[in-house]
């Protein structure tokens, strides 16, 4: 299934025209106004786990949510009984911080399993304070990659090729990509089944996403031919400001059912959870957040066992 460009664009034309609307046009503040009311069914017990559905987070944009999301979903999912590898695919190495990890006092790294074949994946991962969630850490490391997989044979491959292995261990992997469309984002969008695009519900998101949407259909055409957009995440989101409720109805109507229904809101527990070094989902668990996160998870679930 085609990715429709031009729909992104219109949204932004809209949005653009939609700067002097009156208080009488206002969207209403409850996100549902805009995703609708679905039912999303409770995930069922699993008695045997893999192969695994590999996730990628992407937006060429920084600060949008991409390693938010992948801390508090990967541990959502990991409550509903599902295991769950997150890979820290950016060099700044914010997911592992997430988890309590300093990225400075590692060994191994994801870095270590692109650029050393007598490294196993096993070896390089961490184990969370969360049943059944694991974690292939990053540091500033894997910015040399970029460069020294330039001159691999099939260098697009080579995320693949490690993940390989563990992919009948584990239910779901998700990748925290690098804020940009460079040689790492390749490799996972070349690794993955999906890409779920956290978005920002704020204007100057909403026009990186026809880019990173062009990448993504030239990795379907060139490397990855099963490739998917798995959803549209609205994070962010403030219903107390008309911008924020413009944004996301522009986004809805854009892209219609591939726009998750669980919306995220703004809550001072995210950064907190930052300091505390792990998910809202065990910091805060009766939080907002927590609870759009396994509603979330519920969401991811649901789609993949109607695939």
């Amino acid at each position: 299934m085609g990715l429709d460009r031009d729909d992104a664009w219109a949204a932004l034309r809209a949005e653009q025209s939609a700067a002097d609307v009156g208080d009488a046009d206002l969207a209403p503040a409850d996100p549902e106004a805009y995703t609708g009311k679905r039912p999303i069914p409770k995930p069922e017990p699993v008695e045997a786990h893999g192969p695994a559905r590999i996730i990628a987070m992407a937006n060429q944009k920084g600060g949008v949510g991409k390693t938010t999301t992948t801390i508090n979903l990967g541990a959502a999912l990991a409550e509903y009984g599902r295991k769950v590898l997150l890979v820290d695919f950016d060099p700044q190495g914010a997911l592992s911080v997430g988890f309590g990890v300093n990225p400075h006092n590692l060994d191994l790294t994801i870095y270590n399993l692109l650029m050393q074949k007598d490294v196993d994946v096993t070896e390089a991962m961490i184990k969370t304070n969360v049943d059944g969630l694991h974690v292939l850490p990053a540091n500033i490391d894997l910015s040399a990659a970029e460069i020294q997989l330039v001159t691999e044979v099939a260098r697009e491959m080579t995320l693949k090729r490690v993940l390989h292995p563990v992919m009948k261990d584990y239910d779901y992997v998700l990748i925290d990509c690098q804020p940009s469309l460079g040689l790492l984002t390749v490799n996972a969008l070349t690794a993955a089944h999906g890409v779920m695009v956290p978005l920002e519900c704020e204007f100057f998101s909403l026009r990186g996403v026809a880019l990173l949407l062009d990448t993504i259909d030239k990795v379907r055409e060139r490397l990855n031919f099963d490739l998917e957009l798995e959803g549209i995440l609205a994070t962010m989101y403030d219903s107390r400001t008309t911008h924020s409720r413009q944004v996301l109805q522009r986004v809805v109507e854009a892209f219609g059912d591939r726009v998750y229904q669980t919306v995220i809101t703004r809550t001072v527990r995210f950064p907190e959870t930052t300091v505390a070094g792990e998910p809202i989902t065990t910091w805060a668990p009766a939080s907002s957040g927590a609870r759009a996160y396994r509603q979330l998870a519920r969401e991811v679930i649901a789609a993949t066992n109607a695939r």
